[in-house]
């Protein structure tokens, strides 16, 4: 049985939240789930291991960009005829559109189970995804996302790394999409300086390439413990992975190290400073620290700079003791 699952919101996080469901499709019918994708998700980068996911099928639709093959009326059609080649028997929409509802049909897919349709607005993903994982396959899902890796390989990083098991290894993603996301250096400057008069540490620095990150980046390692951090920006995505399994510990911005180090089953701290918490509380892998004086985070909160160090520093002794 050939299965597809279809989910078209931009970005890494948005992915990985939906692999729980994937998951159950996958176990209920004894066979992996292809997937529709964008591609930023690079989804091609951190699931080739995870055996309940078959083929990844980039999704080139946006209407921001123009000449995308999958754009507009004729797109509509070509993705169709593309997905036709691969004989799916049952599609399994994670949005409300009515567009992808049609491409399923004309790509003559016999099941097709979606989200309500018409109800974008105000809609809770993971709720939705429950609920139609619950009235379809009469599965109850509350497990966390989780992404497979290579064990072998975990090891051989290990080595080359020279990373100790005794020492207290620390993933710190300090990058982030936007502006509003990346916590100030000087905060992280000022948890690591308090761990690491508890504990031998070593800080492994995941971050993009883009002038503000590498200004973050670089301030931390031209601090007076910078010679305790390793930094990851010069590698793929899928060559942090076995890093980050090797941490015993991660604190993140809302960035895609926060979603792949919980994903690897990683203690996961999440600064949420201006996006809705769900996107940093959906695992129970993840202990989100919203700023002060909030009770909750979205859009717009712009606490960036009210992301108290000793709060992170007192989950970080909570988790490790």
């Amino acid at each position: 049985m050939k299965i597809l699952a279809i989910q078209n919101r931009m970005g890494i996080g948005d992915t990985i939240i939906f692999l729980p469901f994937i998951e159950a499709i996958s176990k209920k019918f004894k066979t992996p789930v292809s997937l529709l994708v964008q591609e930023n998700s690079k989804s091609e980068q951190y699931l080739k291991q995870t055996k309940y996911i078959d083929k990844i099928i980039i999704l080139e639709r946006n209407n921001k960009i123009k000449n995308l093959k999958h754009n507009g009326f004729e797109g509509t059609i070509r993705l169709a005829k593309e997905l036709k080649k691969y004989n799916f028997q049952k599609v399994f929409i994670f949005n409300s559109s009515l567009r992808y509802n049609i491409i399923a049909r004309l790509a003559f897919i016999k099941e097709i189970y979606q989200f309500p349709l018409f109800q974008k607005k105000g809609q809770d993903m993971i709720k939705a995804s429950r609920n139609l994982i619950l009235s379809k396959l009469d599965i109850n899902v509350n497990s966390d996302p989780s992404i497979g890796i290579d064990i072998d390989r975990v090891k051989s990083i290990e080595k080359e790394y020279n990373i100790l098991k005794d020492d207290l290894n620390i993933l710190l993603g300090i990058g982030g999409s936007g502006p509003t996301k990346r916590i100030p250096a000087k905060t992280f400057i000022e948890v690591m300086r308090k761990i690491a008069k508890e504990r031998k540490c070593r800080f492994f620095l995941a971050t993009g390439t883009k002038k503000e990150e590498q200004e973050i980046l670089n301030e931390i390692k031209n601090s007076e413990i910078g010679f305790q951090c390793e930094n990851l920006d010069h590698l793929s995505l899928n060559e942090c992975l076995p890093i980050i399994k090797n941490c015993s510990i991660s604190i993140c911005n809302d960035s895609s190290f926060s979603h792949l180090s919980s994903a690897l089953g990683i203690k996961t701290i999440t600064l949420m400073a201006d996006t809705p918490l769900m996107y940093g509380n959906y695992s129970s892998n993840m202990y989100p620290i919203i700023p002060d004086g909030e009770i909750t985070v979205s859009h717009n909160t712009l606490g960036k700079d009210k992301i108290n160090p000793n709060r992170i520093y007192e989950k970080v002794l909570k988790i490790i003791n």
